[in-house]
């Protein structure tokens, strides 16, 4: 009786070899599994299953985590404001940890004794896939041929055809990676430390150029409306403003981090529902949080991002920090005004009940309300009290 192994599928080269090489080299079993975070449509999917059955495995399954992914990681991400290095949405980090996780339960559920991943050995995503696999199947053995094998995108063609299947050949000159919360970008251009991608390599082209404004509408914390648009899940708001801020070219950068395995990497990205959900969300807790609610959540924040990065979702901290982001966005409440324009966007202000920004009790730099003046001589006195008595004592101690 045959082994039975999970392989997370994307239909690939890569993970196209690891079918024919774990079933017919290795005598497994293979059920595929592809876990959609908002990166493939339903025609995609299609084509996928049906690519995966001519290849032979037992079964195939579609997982639609698109709102899981929103529900367990993104929506904290939001919360936290959160930015890789003051650049990078984390948009494929975050998309790994939920195809790990689910195909880590799959593999319970099949009772399966192997799983497979086609990382190669060059990035951080096999050490994401790798530990959520240790930490949730246990004993479970990991294969990765890829990583394994060290072999050549023409090897593993040349493989490949030798037992019938044909693959393309012609490499893209850009490896692409779509999800809800972004696409990555990699080429030439990001493989060295100077180098901007071109125009043509952006998946999505600029065809708008007329300012245009956007209302986002906020309720604890969550986007649940655009303009007069309301969505049932924040999933698919975040889609929908894909597709309007998308086309001006909002959102493209290339971010420079540093990987889990030691090395630093340039990859290219476009993210602008992301960016302008972020900033927004920003904006808006500016206005209704308090100064060390914001302290707070930005150290928090940071921190939570950088473990996430790195493949700790499931370190019992990252639940203590989302309770944390969870309640601090309790009053996050609003309408923020987006200008959108041809590669940029600005925040042109907010609208919100909880505003802290309140004429009733002062406008800044011109009249107060709350307080006198001899308050505030009292106060200045005490503020620096302790910074008054140092430089004090160390004027005494010159003499």
């Amino acid at each position: 009786m045959s082994k039975k192994i999970v392989l997370g599928f994307s239909g690939g080269l890569d993970t196209t070899f690891c079918v024919k090489y774990l079933s017919e080299e290795k005598g497994y079993e293979v059920h595929s599994i592809i876990v959609n975070t908002g990166g493939f449509s339903e025609d995609e999917l299609k084509k996928i299953e049906a690519h995966a059955h001519k290849l032979g495995v037992a079964s195939h399954t579609t997982v639609n985590a698109v709102e899981s992914y929103y529900n367990s990681i993104i929506k904290y991400l939001i919360f936290g404001n959160v930015l890789k290095n003051n650049t990078y949405p984390l948009s494929v980090s975050a998309e790994r940890l939920s195809q790990a996780i689910h195909i880590a339960e799959h593999v319970k559920k099949l009772g399966a004794s192997a799983v497979a991943h086609g990382s190669t050995g060059a990035g951080n995503d096999q050490v994401r896939f790798d530990m959520v696999f240790h930490i949730m199947i246990p004993g479970v053995e990991i294969i990765t041929p890829i990583r394994d094998l060290k072999l050549s995108r023409e090897e593993e063609i040349s493989y490949l055809q030798s037992k019938g299947v044909e693959m393309n050949a012609e490499k893209a000159m850009y490896s692409i990676n779509k999800g809800l919360w972004g696409t990555s970008v990699g080429g030439k251009e990001t493989l060295s430390s100077k180098g901007m991608l071109p125009e043509a390599a952006w998946p999505t082209q600029v065809t708008k150029h007329d300012a245009e404004e956007v209302v986002l509408s906020f309720k604890k914390g969550e986007l649940v409306a655009l303009n007069d648009k309301k969505f049932s899940h924040p999933s698919a708001a975040i889609q929908y403003l894909q597709t309007i801020a998308g086309p001006f070219g909002i959102g493209r950068d290339i971010h420079v981090g540093d990987t889990i395995i030691g090395i630093k990497g340039r990859v290219g990205f476009e993210a602008a529902a992301p960016m302008v959900i972020l900033k927004s969300h920003h904006a808006l807790e500016k206005h209704v949080l308090t100064k060390w609610q914001l302290q707070w959540k930005d150290t928090l924040s940071q921190f939570y991002g950088n473990w996430l990065h790195e493949g700790q979702i499931l370190d019992p901290v990252m639940r203590d920090i989302e309770s944390f982001l969870q309640h601090s966005q309790e009053h996050v409440n609003g309408k923020v005004f987006v200008q959108l324009q041809p590669y940029r966007f600005q925040i042109i202000g907010i609208e919100s009940s909880y505003d802290l920004m309140n004429s009733k009790f002062g406008k800044y730099g011109e009249m107060n309300s709350g307080f006198t003046g001899e308050d505030v001589r009292g106060f200045s006195k005490i503020f620096g009290n302790q910074t008054i008595i140092w430089n004090a004592v160390q004027q005494e101690n010159k003499k």
